[in-house]
């Protein structure tokens, strides 16, 4: 893995999990809560300055935060020496709830800011009507004959090409028969070459098959039109619910088990994929950084122990109730939701190191 692929994922997971923090900490203030540590990372301490009553650090292992408040540890009593009266436990249930739930909505907000940047400096992304390659797939045709980014296709067998959709059909049509291209690179040079389309299934966003056709791994370039601003918010705002709506659903798929687990993928793939888009420009690693935002937001809102979603859930609880869950009940709760973190963290780092070395 490259240090490109490493600094740039680091700073993506940084970015977006102080964004998180930082929803927790401003809300907990302003509710009157006494925040005894705001840190970034985990593990040992490497900087660390006391303003007021906080303690601001940065650790070692930044991909982690966390904010820690008066009175959270148990839900009854405040840290020796503090306010009892500013402690998370003695503030009310709405409250408590709302810097709980500050964490994920920043994030989404954080997401749309970042979608809605993008649409206004760099415009929407369209599909070109060019025959224009926007990418090659490993392993392919396209890729072991040299097919690169920007270039275009403008014959094939002898037959003028002008847009994508001719282009796609001939290759489909083609029933593995060898097609003479001629392509134009970005710098405008010209040159022939022969490749055989193969016959692969394609998969949806989901990894359920949808057909067999024949391709030769290229993928569509994009075309970008400029927006107003009121535009570009409004496709912020439709970008941030496509792909919270779109996480739900795989979620969703996978306790159906329409989705197949190994689909899925971890740090070492966010690593990979923010090394790529780093190396592509800021527009591309601006849009990752959304997506990894609106994720961290929607996962953080589950009903899961340990999880923002799972203390919602315990307050849910109390709601109805009338009294908080029993402290023992909570660490048992949140213990099992741990063992099940890290078991899931466990599995999507074996599916990433799988696809390093297995494909």
């Amino acid at each position: 893995m490259s240090l490109t692929s490493v600094f740039g994922a680091v700073g993506v997971l940084a970015i977006v999990i102080f964004v998180h923090e930082l929803g927790h900490f401003l809300v907990a203030k302003w509710c009157d809560v006494e925040v005894l540590t705001f840190s970034m990372g985990f593990g040992p301490t490497i900087w660390s300055k006391k303003y007021g009553e906080t303690d601001y650090r940065l650790a070692l292992l930044p991909l982690g935060g966390y904010v820690r408040m008066a009175g959270e540890e148990d839900w009854r009593a405040a840290e020796e020496g503090s306010d009892p009266s500013r402690g998370f436990a003695a503030k009310p249930l709405r409250s408590r709830a709302a810097i709980v739930a500050a964490g994920p909505a920043v994030n989404l907000v954080f997401a749309f800011l970042l979608f809605s940047m993008t649409y206004t400096v760099y415009g929407e992304k369209v599909p070109t009507e060019q025959a224009r390659i926007g990418g090659v797939v490993l392993g392919m045709p396209a890729a072991a004959a040299g097919l690169t980014l920007g270039d275009r296709v403008v014959g094939v067998a002898g037959d003028e090409i002008s847009t994508w959709d001719e282009f796609a059909l001939l290759v489909r049509e083609s029933e593995g028969r060898a097609l003479p291209l001629e392509i134009e690179s970005a710098d405008g040079a010209l040159r022939q070459l022969t490749l055989e389309p193969q016959l692969n299934e394609q998969k949806d966003m989901f990894g359920e098959v949808v057909g067999k056709f024949y391709m030769i791994g290229v993928h569509r370039d994009m075309d970008s039109i400029p927006v107003g601003l009121f535009e570009a918010i409004s496709l912020g705002g439709q970008a941030t619910y496509r792909w919270s709506a779109l996480i739900f659903e795989t979620l969703a798929r996978l306790i159906g088990g329409s989705v197949d687990p190994n689909e899925l993928g971890g740090p070492i793939m966010i690593a990979r994929e923010a090394g790529r888009l780093a190396a592509s420009g800021l527009e591309p690693l601006l849009r990752f950084m959304a997506v990894i935002s609106v994720n961290l937001g929607i996962i953080n809102i589950l009903p899961i122990p340990i999880l923002d979603g799972g203390h919602l859930l315990f307050f849910g609880y109390e709601a109805v109730r009338g009294k908080p869950i029993s402290v023992r009940l909570r660490e048992y709760a949140l213990q099992a939701g741990a063992l099940l973190l890290v078991a899931l963290m466990i599995f999507v780092v074996y599916n990433d190191i799988s696809r390093i070395f297995f494909g």
